[in-house]
């Protein structure tokens, strides 16, 4: 099991869209989409002042260009002057447009970046109460290309507001060459409104099953990875093949759903524009005719309808918007899930310490209980192994017991403090954990093994881990780089190890931390634990009966509940007891 992971969690996915929950989820996206846009630094800004600028601009070519009609068919003018103001207005459009596409570019990008920080942050903080909510490669879709989409939501929202602007200063200067004309344009307007709308809200419902079609795809196809040797060793990689792609045909559905709204929608935009265009230049032409209207009116007036009819091409940026809503409510849900909170308690200092205490602790997993009722003291610097049968909770009680997972009901207390209660760098420097398939971080080994602690304490913590020997064989010793160091299961699990003994200063959780080590170095460890670290707390998931017995208690979980309690040799007088390593046990266990 992966440090990263306790056992008895579940997996659940979201809940799909409709009724009052998708309300929520929509407004709850569309305040996280803005609260993206606030946070995205100073591009957005130069993105909206340009494009803002740009439109207005925009709004003042066809007057320009109307007053140079009216110039150039009037007998001996010079349109000299009206020509050049022209020049330096298109100038002006081309020039904010090129500000407008530099500022999109950089600031959909640091809006994704900062989304992404916060939402790795936020998951981090949780730990394995979130992995054991949603499947890792899930986790990875919505912290890569759904945050990814919603750090481009302030471009498509800014671009949006933007097309508002030549459409509500089209409508004024309509009315202000000839109120008829205003007339026309906002009834096709309003039609052009009702199409964006819909288009909007399909497009977002529509997105919601396509992105959840490639997190289910990004899930199996983590699994897979992950058991690449065993689906190779089995020689089923059609079989896996077929799973990983399961959600294809739900994919294909999905992205020809979204198709088709952008079809409808294109269509329907297609009719409703020309239409626009065409009362408003037809309305223009009947005022001409009753000499209402100059040949540079008109001529404006159908500049301003192409311009005002420009909303249209909202589709496009409604879109991404619509995806963008879709990813912010999936970005969402992982922040909502909470992180666990710390206290800012100490402990006691100047005895000696590492008293665990559990009580009436339950810990439910999708509503079913887990671990149940679980009373139990540890007196501190003793040695406590954890048995019981796969399922029973073992890994879940361990993890408890460092607050990688907090209980439903009840308190667990380190030398009297709830750990609820103690400060985050408190906790951690009282606890160390050690897990089957430790994770390595850090530059080097030694890095590896202190994580923020002084360099001394590496080789002492090595020494006891028996992982000193291995480490000084390599070319740079406790200077080699993680990823360059050539480790078996079992030297990785003795730094896992490592890592824990610097680390735990009044509690060692080990969670079947031994399982990859040989006879002789298994030994050499046993003996560390019982003799070298007398000092600690241990908290030991045994697989082993010969583990069992080196342990100053057991606890024999079962179901989920304590089934028994008390030294080895007496428990094993119980059949169920030695039941439990016949079982699951290695071969030969049972003798213990």
């Amino acid at each position: 099991m992966p440090d990263t992971q306790p056992p008895g969690g579940q997996v659940t996915g979201s809940a799909p869209p409709g009724g009052s929950a998708a309300g929520d989820g929509d407004r709850a996206a569309d305040r996280l989409l803005a609260e993206v846009l606030r946070r995205s630094g100073g591009w957005p800004v130069v993105y909206a002042v340009t494009a803002l600028a740009g439109a207005v601009v925009e709004l003042m070519l066809p007057s320009a260009l109307g007053r140079a009609v009216d110039v150039l068919v009037s007998p001996g003018a010079v349109a000299g002057e009206a020509l050049l103001s022209c020049v330096v207005l298109v100038v002006t459009v081309v020039a904010c447009d090129a500000v407008a596409v530099l500022a999109a570019g950089a600031g959909g990008a640091q809006a994704a970046r900062r989304l992404r920080l916060r939402v790795v942050r936020h998951v981090l903080a949780v730990g394995p109460a979130m992995s054991r909510r949603l499947p890792a490669g899930d986790l990875v879709t919505r912290l890569g290309s759904n945050a990814e989409e919603v750090g481009a939501a302030p471009e498509a929202l800014i671009t949006a507001v933007a097309l508002l602007v030549p459409a509500g200063g089209s409508l004024v200067a309509l009315a202000l060459i000839d109120p008829w004309l205003a007339v026309a344009f906002t009834a096709g307007m309003a039609l052009i409104g009702v199409v964006l709308r819909a288009f909007l809200d399909q497009t977002t419902a529509v997105a919601s099953g396509y992105q959840q079609a490639q997190s289910d795809i990004a899930s199996r196809l983590f699994d897979a990875l992950a058991g690449a040797r065993t689906i190779a060793a089995a020689g089923t990689e059609d079989l896996e093949t077929r799973r990983v792609l399961r959600p294809l045909p739900r994919l294909r559905a999905c992205g020809l759903a979204l198709w088709r709204v952008n079809a409808r929608a294109g269509v329907r935009a297609a009719i409703v524009v020309p239409l626009l265009e065409c009362a408003v230049i037809g309305v223009g032409g009947l005022r001409m005719a009753a000499g209402e209207l100059s040949a540079g009116e008109l001529f404006a007036a159908a500049r301003y309808a192409v311009l005002g009819a420009g909303i249209g091409s909202a589709l496009g940026y409604l879109n991404r918007l619509g995806r963008a809503r879709s990813a912010a409510r999936r970005v969402q849900e992982v922040l909502d899930r909470p992180a666990p909170g710390y206290g800012g308690d100490r402990l006691p200092v100047g005895r000696a310490g590492g008293r665990l205490e559990f009580r009436d602790v339950t810990v439910r997993v999708d509503g079913t209980p887990v671990l149940r009722d679980i009373d139990l003291v540890v007196p501190g610097g003793a040695a406590m192994a954890v048995v019981g049968r796969s399922g029973s909770g073992k890994s879940l009680l361990a993890a408890v017991a460092g607050r990688l997972v907090d209980p439903d009901q009840g308190e667990v207390l380190l030398d009297g403090v709830p750990l609820r209660r103690l400060g985050r760098e408190e906790l951690r420097r009282a606890v160390g954990y050690a897990f089957e398939r430790p994770v390595l971080f850090g530059g080097t080994l030694a890095e590896a093994i202190t994580v923020g602690r002084p360099p001394d304490v590496a080789r002492t913590a090595a020494r006891a881990a028996a992982a000193d020997p291995f480490i000084r064989r390599l070319p740079r010793s406790y200077g080699t780089p993680v990823d360059e160091a050539p480790m078996s299961g079992g030297e990785r699990q003795r730094v896992g190890l490592a890592r824990a003994f610097a680390h735990g200063g009044r509690l060692l959780v080990l969670d079947d931390a031994t399982s990859s080590l040989d006879t002789v170095t298994e030994f050499q460890v046993a003996r560390a634990l019982t003799e070298e670290l007398r000092d600690r707390t241990r908290v030991i998931v045994a697989h082993r009966a010969a583990t069992a017995a080196r342990a100053d208690l057991v606890v024999w979980l079962d179901g989920g509940r304590i089934r028994g309690r008390g030294r080895h040799d007496v428990l094993w007088r119980d059949p169920g007891y030695r039941a439990v390593f016949q079982l699951d046990g290695p071969p030969g266990a049972e003798r213990g």
